[in-house]
């Protein structure tokens, strides 16, 4: 029997720091997947569409599917405070592949560079991926923040330059599992076939999830855990 389809697509958000390669990511997922699901772009800038062009250079889908999204504001507030410019982004994207027969099953919404608070609202996202690097230094992901801890996946990315930055990998990444309690956790190289590999597959087992009905979108929300010297950890609510 076919896999059965929900009414919509999944709507996966990908955030995390300025340059940690949120649009590079999107165009692996995208190389990786083309060819056996449908899929969407919608990015986030300030006051430019800059990675929606990026993205469209790269030719990893029809310039028509990565839809640019210039938020005049704060990139935090239009992935969670204010998501109407990017839902209906989102819905006009889905609706008009509907129409033309061939309904996309996954829409990646790329947030804005923005910080380690950054997490997207589960009204615009259903599952999200938060990135770090390996350049932004190997302590960013034992810092905590909601995105590292709660985010459905975090991505240690740009593996392949630790030799020249420094950055004992496997450290970084037992760090960040740490942090988030045995969520899952992809330590990412573009040129790395089984790590891209191993992401794709992620996606694949939430888009499963999605269309049997059994994945539930958490928020991060504003409450991060986070260790203090003495080796105690605590969650504070901090108001946004």
């Amino acid at each position: 029997m076919p896999e059965p389809r929900p009414s919509r697509a999944l709507r996966l958000g990908v955030a995390g720091p300025v340059g940690t390669g949120k649009s590079s990511l999107i165009a692996t997922v995208c190389r990786a997947l083309s060819a056996e699901l449908e899929l969407g772009v919608v990015t986030n800038d300030i006051y430019t569409d800059e990675d929606a062009r990026f993205l469209r250079s790269e030719g990893i889908l029809a310039a028509d599917r990565i839809r640019a999204v210039e938020t005049g504001a704060c990139p935090h507030t239009a992935i969670r405070d204010d998501v109407t410019p990017n839902l209906i982004a989102v819905e006009t994207l889905e609706s008009d592949y509907a129409a033309a027969g061939t309904p996309l099953d996954v829409v990646l919404v790329e947030s804005g560079g923005d910080n380690l608070t950054a997490t997207f609202s589960p009204a615009l996202a259903d599952a999200q991926v938060f990135v770090l690097d390996v350049a932004g230094g190997g302590d960013v992901a034992r810092k905590g923040g909601p995105g590292i801890a709660r985010a459905d996946l975090l991505v240690v990315n740009k593996t392949d330059l630790a030799p020249y930055v420094g950055v004992d990998v496997e450290r970084m990444v037992a760090d960040a599992r740490a942090a988030r309690g045995g969520r899952p956790v992809v330590a990412l190289s573009r040129t790395d076939p089984a790590s891209v590999a191993e992401l794709a597959d992620w996606v694949r087992s939430v888009l499963r999830a999605h269309r049997a009905g059994a994945h539930t979108p958490v928020d991060p929300g504003p409450m991060a855990p986070h260790t203090h010297a003495d080796g105690t950890s605590h969650s504070h609510a901090h108001a946004h």
